[in-house]
């Protein structure tokens, strides 16, 4: 089957990551860049704020190529830190504030990290300079103002306000020289299926999906973007950025007033996690006369869009039907800076995650052969394209084949319109009787049952039929309990699945593990399955 692909991207710039801040700030320096709460910081004033952390980070590295730890917290510091720190010569290490101290002290260590910009509740465990790796000398805790901050930590507006502003305007002929290759980013994996990795992003990478990014959401200048997200990712930074599009955030988990915030500020497209989407689809003020004032989350959305995970087709259905507009899935990894695909406005396809960005490519093949698969044919995915890393951290070697294909550990099917449709991770599916079952598959009509508030299946290994379905269930509170309730659940579920699929093991449980984002980490759920089907056994 040929690789399918979209047109080239929109024509890049030569500019350098921090360029597209310089850029949107000469072209509209009073215009609002960032909204938090009361705060709003225009692309002048970012910048300016940008060109400061920079003039520190100069003076008190007093080198380039140096990694920096900028935890993406939702907030206008991490985008200041994140730019700056570019600016400086120097890369970002992004730092997940949500993930444990130990897993913290691991990542900076990893990455070697010599500064950090974190804030207070990220600061306290890096607070002793024992408790901290032996590379990191500095840490700067972001949004402190004038309050304390802990132990060995100093607040960064002290910092800044300390060092007068630097000039770095570009020289009249042109953009300042830089090379396009260089690392500027290294952003860690989220470890759900192995250990996690460093990705190393380049200027090229993320100036790439930025522009990918903003002609898949259709963003422009006129734009005003909502981030109902727990952490500030960088492909909704620097797509609006690209484009010169107003970003609000939302640190306020409850869904509800995301759409309230969304309405007062006219937000044009919502960005939301797919885990407070289902919530919000679930929620039956909503449809109501009294949630919000007007009409639902303003006149001006045009789509809530959502990654990171997979969001069920009822879901997005219920809340376009509710919202009256578009609601898109995407999908990507952080390998690939992240955006790959994207549903359109114009024709979401239910249950895809739509069609290649500008300028990637993706087929199918075969995941032990690596032989290209036809139209409808599931395999793993590959892709392609300028927003492919330039490696792990650790790990010689090129990133993908002689042909630039990358191999992304998914499983999938492309449609007869192009579209992706996901089935799962490859490490996730396992055989039964030699037919492939799908997790998420099965997770799917589970989580339809009403009385289910989350679900995992995982393969129970099995001496005849090499594995069979088992499946934890998180009852919804009100659900009567008991083992009669939840074999009824499995009974109803399997009159709608494949005799390969069906559930032959469930138990309660009390939580599906997940990751800070939201991603269901089966892999906990598989090594005690495994280590119980091992004991019964021998028994």
């Amino acid at each position: 089957m040929p690789a399918l692909a979209q047109p080239d991207p929109p024509h890049l710039p030569h500019l350098s990551l921090d360029g597209l801040l310089r850029r949107a700030a000469e072209r509209a320096p009073d215009a609002p860049a960032i909204r938090v709460g009361a705060r709003t910081l225009t692309f002048g004033e970012l910048d300016a704020r940008a060109d400061r952390i920079a003039a520190f980070l100069e003076c008190s590295v007093g080198r380039r190529g140096a990694r920096i730890g900028v935890a993406n917290t939702l907030d206008a510091d991490f985008a200041a830190a994140y730019y700056g720190t570019v600016r400086s010569g120097n890369t970002v290490v992004l730092l997940n504030p949500l993930v444990s101290p130990t897993r913290l002290v691991k990542v900076l260590g990893a990455a070697g990290a010599e500064l950090a910009f974190v804030p207070r509740t990220t600061a306290e465990p890096l607070a002793d300079a024992d408790g901290r790796p032996p590379c990191l000398s500095l840490v700067l805790v972001t949004g402190a103002g004038d309050a304390p901050v802990p132990g060995d930590t100093v607040p960064v507006d002290l910092v800044l306000d300390a060092v007068a502003a630097a000039t770095r305007r570009a020289a009249p002929g042109g953009p300042a020289a830089f090379d396009p290759g260089a690392e500027v980013c290294v952003q860690f994996t989220t470890g759900t299926t192995g250990r996690p990795k460093g990705v190393r992003l380049t200027h090229r990478n993320l100036v790439a999906n930025a522009a990918q990014t903003a002609a898949a959401h259709r963003l422009d200048a006129g734009s005003v973007t909502l981030n109902h997200l727990p952490l500030y990712l960088p492909m909704h930074l620097n797509s609006a950025v690209y484009a010169g599009a107003c970003q609000v955030l939302c640190p306020d988990p409850e869904p509800l007033a995301s759409l309230a915030l969304a309405e007062s500020t006219g937000a044009t497209h919502y960005y939301g996690l797919p885990a407070r989407l289902h919530r919000l689809a679930a929620d039956e003020r909503l449809c109501g006369p009294d949630a919000l004032p007007g009409v639902p989350a303003g006149p001006r959305l045009r789509a809530v869009l959502s990654g990171g995970s997979a969001l069920s087709p009822d879901a997005a259905r219920i809340l376009g039907e509710r919202l009256r507009v578009p609601v898109l899935q995407g999908y990507g990894l952080a390998e690939l800076s992240p955006l790959t695909h994207s549903q359109s406005p114009d024709r979401p396809v239910p249950g895809s995650v739509g069609t290649p960005v500008p300028g990637t490519g993706c087929r199918i093949v075969h995941p032990e052969t690596g032989v290209p698969l036809g139209p409808g044919e599931t395999g793993e995915v590959q892709v392609r394209g300028p927003q492919l890393m330039a490696g792990y951290l650790d790990e010689s070697g090129p990133p993908a084949d002689a042909d630039g294909w990358f191999s992304t550990g998914d499983v999938g099917r492309i449609g007869p319109g192009g579209e992706l449709f996901l089935v799962d991770r490859l490490g996730d599916v396992f055989l039964h009787d030699g037919e492939l079952v799908s997790p998420s598959a099965v997770e799917r009509i589970l989580g339809s049952d009403p009385r289910v508030a989350e679900c995992a299946v995982v393969g129970w290994p099995d001496a005849v039929h090499g594995s069979v379905t088992w499946a934890g269930i998180v009852l919804r509170d009100g659900a009567a309990g008991g083992r009669a309730v939840l074999e009824e659940i499995a009974a109803r579920a399997n009159t709608r699945l494949a005799p390969y699929e069906r559930i032959r093991r469930v138990e309660a449980i009390d939580a599906v593990p997940r990751t800070p984002v939201g991603k269901p980490v089966r892999g906990e759920l598989r090594r005690t399955v495994r280590t119980r089907a091992a004991a019964e056994a021998t028994a």
